[in-house]
């Protein structure tokens, strides 16, 4: 396959921070360059399209079949632990992660 050279246009504080990244890996910054590029090809691959109705069905029954909580809390439920967050900062938000039961303990 045949290369071609590009020239890529970046202000000088990005260009350092790629080039400190890419010597952090022990790559080329070309090489960084041409990873990065690829891994947004991949990411923009892997986004679920909807192209019709069938399509958007199939992937809430996809969402369906994913474990989660036994029950969706109430809203008011959701209110007080935004309230009770921005009152206690961070450790209320983790009261959610241990009550995935669903019982409200």
């Amino acid at each position: 396959m045949a290369t071609k050279r590009i020239q890529v246009v970046v202000d000088e504080r990005e260009r350092a921070a790629f080039r400190r990244q890419a010597q952090a890996e022990d790559r080329s910054l070309s090489a960084w360059l041409r990873e990065a590029g690829r891994e947004r090809l991949r990411e923009s691959q892997r986004r679920t399209r909807f192209e019709n109705r069938e399509s958007l069905d199939a992937f809430f029954e996809q969402c369906d079949q994913i474990e989660g909580p036994s029950r969706e809390p109430d809203w008011s439920e959701h209110l007080q632990v935004i309230d009770e967050s921005r009152r206690q900062g961070l450790k209320a938000v983790s009261r959610l992660d241990s009550d995935e039961s669903g019982d409200g303990r």
